[in-house]
């Protein structure tokens, strides 16, 4: 077998595992929106291992236990206590936080395959999922990019122009992208999940991206390659699923739109597509087939593709995996993906023809992140989670997570709580359902999307079906802000607040059913109270006569929902405190994120530019390089490569 230029430690891993005697990979799910029930008179497997953590491998798990299958999780010395690992029969610690010394660790994820004796592995590399089984060459093929999109092109796929090889300098990648013709799409042959990915409209962004993605990449994959094509701008992400086994059957599922990104990176995603009609899903469906037969394929898998507005499709990459998002195509098709995996692994057939493929309903998933949405759409937050109830007492809601309360997120890890799923017999219903469980999602200890989780899909243009990868950035050209109030939901809220506040000092002044001692008037029949929003008092009165009180506000232009509810003298007292100056931030360079430095590019008395690299923070496998908002000269340096930073730490500072 060839090694198509793998790195090291995965060669070693599939050289081993191609004369071992385990045999291949599975993976699980919930049961949940899907009509098939695993048979227990196929057999299957005694022991599994899963070489990854959080939600898929609690997933992998739960559907393990159903089908009578033991477990063993690895873990790092971090997630000990993870839930994951309490969950599996057997757990093994394979080193240290950071993924490259523990989850891809390889030479560890051996040894804890031959001390347990699992007779199947499930691996992901950052949501990159390897089958073990004893046909690798399609597995190895699919898994690259550059290898991939040569055998997409001699199986007759659509693809986008641009270079067929691996970039190995900076300005090698110039001349590649001058001659593609800018923009340019700079990324990791090995990678998935937005990481190792760069637009580049000019040479400097040319060079920028490929140092930025060739180290993301070696981070996340252990692989530093690259390869440039052609950017095709403003399209739909749009994919294929596809199922085939090892008797040369193969069928594609319908697709999900995915659409709606962030750098890269799928926020929200939902099947069917409102844009495809039947004859461009068929199209697609069959190309995506005619890969996977290419390659010899068996397993499930996604074949990805850029749409444009008049519907030509562009073959983008194939993920051998188990996409996060695949929850929604077992909704609107009544199949398990995960039992017809194993099925296939064990060798027997698919069960179903392509006729037999349905499009029930619509289903949504919205992907919930320890995230700041108001910083780029999401820059990563870290804490515990303080109070964590997810929504799923009501119906046709589907929760999968890895994560309980009393949960740390850290910054070595993907910042994903969970997949939040809603099924409808119509996008409508489905969306419906989306909007009340967003609103019944509890999480407290971090900072959560769920604000802009809940504007998207509330926004006419997504409703509408009018979106691209674009959206974001063109809905919120100045970035998200929140919730923009009409002037009835503005009384609404200050009302609220301030009934709220009333009802909490007369619950306060009871202990059951006595008066406390308290030296508010027992009988109260007015209360004049100040609702503070941001910088904003508005006052409010509330009156009681008997049972009936009386809210009158003053409403003002709201800009956020932290409200603050005091009496009518703490809020007049508190006029007097000190206000706290406002930092000068041109000045000063905080870390906007909790996260490692990977660089520091300037030192005390040199002079930066306006728009100048200072330093690069990396947070969860994404590099983000911060720059310099003025000409200036450096005062001080306050971090160096390597050191561990806070949201708010001080970098550097400027003259």
């Amino acid at each position: 077998m060839a090694s198509h230029g793998l790195s090291p430690s995965l060669n070693r891993l599939l050289l081993a595992l191609k004369y071992a005697t385990f045999q291949p990979r599975c993976c699980a799910v919930h049961k949940a929106h899907y009509s098939t029930v695993y048979n227990g008179n196929e057999k299957t497997f005694d022991k599994i291992l899963i070489a990854n953590r959080g939600e898929i491998a609690c997933r992998v798990i739960k559907t393990c236990k159903k089908m009578g299958i033991q477990t063993v999780a690895v873990h790092s010395d971090v997630d000990s206590s993870a839930v994951h690992v309490k969950m599996a029969d057997e757990a093994v610690c394979v080193g240290p936080a950071p993924t490259s010394k523990s989850y891809l660790n390889m030479d560890a994820i051996m040894d804890a395959i031959r001390s347990t004796g699992a007779q199947a592995v499930f691996m992901l590399c950052y949501h990159t999922l390897l089958y073990i089984y004893s046909k690798l060459h399609g597995i190895v093929i699919v898994c690259y990019k550059i290898e991939s999109k040569l055998i997409a092109k001699a199986a007759k796929v659509n693809t986008i122009p641009g270079f067929d090889g691996v970039v190995k300098t900076a300005e090698e990648a110039v001349k590649i992208a001058q001659d593609i013709g800018y923009p340019v799409m700079i990324k990791a042959s090995a990678g998935g999940g937005g990481k190792g990915m760069r637009i580049a409209w000019n040479n400097e962004e040319t060079r920028e991206g490929f140092r930025f993605s060739s180290q993301e990449a070696a981070s996340s994959f252990g692989d530093d390659r690259l390869l440039i094509e052609k950017y095709i701008d403003n399209p739909r992400h749009i994919e294929i699923q596809v199922l085939a086994d090892k008797h040369g059957n193969a069928l594609w599922l319908n697709e999900r739109e995915c659409s709606i990104q962030r750098r890269n990176q799928k926020v929200v995603e939902e099947a069917p597509s409102t844009f495809l009609d039947p004859s461009t899903r068929r199209a697609m469906g069959e190309q995506a087939v005619q890969l996977a037969k290419a390659v010899q394929y068996s397993s499930a898998g996604t074949v990805e593709f850029l749409v444009d507005s008049k519907k030509n499709f562009y073959f983008l990459e194939m993920n051998t995996r188990l996409q996060v998002e695949h929850p929604i195509t077992e909704c609107i098709t009544g199949l398990d993906l995960v039992e017809q995996m194993i099925r296939v692994a064990k060798g027997y057939k698919l069960h179903h023809k392509q006729e037999d493929i349905p499009i029930n309903g619509w289903a949504i998933e919205s992907r919930v992140y320890a995230e700041d949405p108001y910083k780029s759409f999401g820059l990563p937050s870290i804490g515990r989670l303080s109070q964590y109830q997810e929504p799923v007492n009501l119906c046709n809601v589907r929760v999968d997570s890895g994560i309980q309360e009393g949960s740390d997120i850290s910054i070595y890890y993907d910042p994903m709580i969970s997949k939040l799923v809603t099924y409808g017999a119509t996008r409508a219903e489905a969306l419906s359902k989306m909007e009340d469980a967003l609103d019944n999602y509890v999480i407290r200890g971090v900072t959560h999307n769920i604000p802009l989780l809940r504007e998207i899909i509330t926004h006419p243009r997504f409703i509408s079906g009018d979106i691209s990868t674009n959206f974001l950035p063109e809905v919120y050209p100045d970035g998200f802000k929140g919730h923009q109030l009409e002037a009835s939901t503005r009384r609404e809220l200050l009302a609220s607040a301030a009934a709220l506040h009333v009802a909490s000092q007369l619950r306060s002044q009871r202990i059951l059913g006595n008066q406390r001692v308290s030296n508010s008037p027992v009988e109260c029949s007015c209360w004049e109270l100040v609702v503070k929003l941001g910088k904003e008092a508005h006052p409010v009165t509330v009156t009681r006569s008997g049972n009936t009180y009386t809210l009158l506000s003053y409403p003002a232009f709201l800009l956020q929902f932290k409200v603050r509810v005091l009496s009518k003298l703490a809020a007049e007292l508190n006029s007097y405190m000190p206000e706290k100056v406002p930092e000068d931030t041109t000045s000063i360079l905080r870390s906007p994120m909790p996260g490692t430095v990977v660089a520091v590019s300037v030192k005390a008395g040199d002079t930066v530019a306006e728009g100048q690299e200072i330093c690069v923070i990396e947070a969860m496998k994404m590099q983000n390089s911060l720059t310099a908002v003025r000409q200036a000269k450096v005062k001080s340096v306050h971090c160096k490569a390597g050191e561990t930073v806070g949201e708010g730490d001080l970098l550097v500072e400027l003259e």
